[in-house]
């Protein structure tokens, strides 16, 4: 990843986050369109499951070589605290995911026309008579968990190759169940690129409701990167140990 500049990173991540907005958000009016209505079946929020897990899947091993493949602030900003990347780095990335995920809402409605606009953009929002309490928790936990097995996949004494498989299974499995509450976001860019199009089409969108979404995202990757990081800390001052007083078996076996 050290091989590509900055501005292609930047550039990966507007093409990542564009991607994953535009199928993964997409497929929710698309699935309204073919003949779905809210709240979602447990069929309908499958396919949407699915193609948000594939979208974030195709993305990673598109451009994860390039720029990690974040598509998602709370990532970024987790991974920063975490020291797996400079801070200096973060502004760009983030304005990079804003504007992809902007970019992809507003392919989803060249792609499916003003019908989709009517039909909610997949602008995410609680589900009645979800509170403002239940929807933070439930994107703090989702977040939390997609953050942590983020942080796992990554991690160098991963098996090499199955960070896409597992992020993309971990996002396929936490919108299954934290989709009925929030429409399972547990990622800022998400929020707001689909929330910006959606107000300038006229759509509805509920803006009051944008902070929760931030805050717990936020939070919950925060927790789970230093929740890793607290437990291979604890393995690496393990490995460290064995090293510096090596045991043998010197005077123990005959």
């Amino acid at each position: 990843m050290d091989d590509y500049t900055y501005p292609q990173k930047i550039l990966a991540e507007v093409l990542g986050t564009a991607a994953l907005v535009f199928i993964g958000v997409g497929s929710v009016p698309a699935t309204k369109l073919i003949g779905g209505t809210a709240p979602f079946t447990m069929a309908e929020l499958g396919v949407i499951a699915f193609a948000f897990a594939m979208a974030v899947v195709m993305m990673i091993y598109a451009i994860g070589h390039i720029s990690g493949c974040h598509i998602n602030p709370a990532i970024t900003v987790a991974l920063a605290a975490t020291g797996k990347m400079p801070w200096r780095q973060v502004p760009g990335y983030i304005a990079a995911q804003l504007t992809g995920a902007t970019i992809g809402a507003l392919a989803i409605v060249g792609v499916l026309g003003g019908k989709a606009v009517d039909l909610g953009l997949g602008i995410a929002a609680y589900s009645p008579p979800v509170g403002t309490g239940q929807a933070f928790f439930a994107e703090l936990v989702g977040t939390f968990l997609l953050a942590f097995v983020v942080f796992g996949a990554i991690d160098t004494r991963a098996p090499a190759g199955f960070a896409g498989l597992a992020i993309g299974f971990a996002v396929f499995a936490i919108i299954i169940v934290v989709g009925p509450t929030t429409a399972s976001a547990i990622n800022p860019a998400r929020v707001v690129g689909p929330m910006l199009i959606g107000q300038a089409y006229g759509g509805p969108v509920h803006w009051a409701q944008l902070p929760v979404y931030l805050i717990a995202e936020m939070i919950g990757a925060l927790a789970a990167g230093l929740a890793y990081a607290g437990l291979t800390a604890r393995h690496r001052v393990a490995a460290t140990n064995a090293l510096a007083n090596p045991i043998t078996t010197e005077g123990i076996v005959p």
